[in-house]
């Protein structure tokens, strides 16, 4: 029983140690269609790999974006009540990008909230891991209040965070194993 437990534990471990992928920035486009439903357009600038002691290279972290985000679930399952409709890699400006559209039937489905008709739309930056504000369409409430506010009759709402600074030699960008996958 012990040993079970043990491999158990050792597995879980290594699946949350197992990759280090990580962007400079990501762009929120949503395109609300007036009945609460709408499109988001998710961009991740600059894809990175965090190169770390234990021997993960950026190989390995191009695998996991394409088996776990390209190919695989992962967004899908950030976004359950969605439908993704549509997922892409590509190069812009010298850097590794994604994109992901999602449909969503509901503002909630969006992770979009408001209270009622007459209520701002809202976007709660805090539940986004990591991720550090950094412009909007919107109006932003600090770090104290991490709320972005977009009037009710806007329709395109536009959210921009931060990451991780690509200055730093720890991480390396994967554009070059994305040019070796297209070969």
């Amino acid at each position: 029983m012990r040993r079970i437990i043990l491999l158990m534990s050792i597995g879980v471990v290594a699946m949350f140690l197992s990759s280090c992928l990580t962007v400079e920035k990501k762009q929120y486009t949503f395109e609300l269609n007036g009945k609460g439903a709408g499109k988001l357009t998710i961009k991740y600038i600059n894809i990175m790999s965090n190169v770390d002691s234990a021997g993960y290279t950026e190989v390995k972290d191009f695998e996991e974006l394409l088996t776990s985000y390209v190919i695989g679930t992962k967004v899908e399952d950030a976004y359950p009540d969605a439908k993704v409709s549509g997922k892409r890699l590509f190069e812009e400006n010298g850097v590794l990008c994604g994109e992901v559209i999602v449909d969503f039937p509901t503002l909630e489905a969006g992770r979009l909230y408001q209270f009622d008709s007459k209520s701002p739309v809202m976007f709660y930056t805090s539940s986004v891991d990591g991720e550090t504000f950094v412009e909007s369409n919107g109006t932003y409430g600090g770090e104290k209040m991490p709320v972005v506010m977009f009037a009710t009759k806007m329709k395109t709402l536009t959210i921009t965070t931060s990451i991780s600074k690509p200055s730093d030699e720890s991480y390396v960008s994967l554009l070059g194993e994305y040019k070796k996958s297209k070969k």
